[in-house]
């Protein structure tokens, strides 16, 4: 199982990595997309929708699972990944790169203290 020590996650199998502008950026981790299988299908929000914190902000579908998409942080959409509903099969490939799913302005400094590191995400999979 890949996890990037650089990365944020969640239980719910999202992770989140803080960017230089102050976004964040969110998508579901390898294990998720694993445990998923083929992703055939990904909703996401309309840029300006409004997050709170755990709320569901998305759907990714596959061949054999439909999953919920969940937010850690309350903020706003400035962003989502195109490319990812148009070829959903890119979250398979690169969850971590070129299949994240949105971007978030947090709605003020994102405490993400909450949030697990690398180390203890890999062993709640372990």
């Amino acid at each position: 199982m890949n996890t990037p020590p650089d990365l944020f996650y969640t239980s719910s199998d999202e992770w989140l990595r803080r960017e230089s502008d102050g976004t964040l950026t969110v998508g579901i981790t390898d294990y998720a997309q694993h445990e998923l299988g083929e992703i055939v299908y990904v909703e996401l929000p309309e840029i300006g929708h409004k997050l709170g914190v755990d709320a569901m902000f998305g759907v990714v579908e596959s061949v054999k699972a439909v999953g919920e998409l969940h937010c850690a942080v309350s903020g706003e959409v400035v962003e989502i990944n195109v490319a990812a509903t148009d070829n959903p099969t890119i979250v398979n490939e690169s969850p971590y790169q070129d299949g994240w799913l949105i971007k978030i302005k947090p709605d003020a400094e994102a405490d993400l203290t909450g949030l697990m590191d690398a180390a203890a995400y890999a062993a709640l999979h372990a």
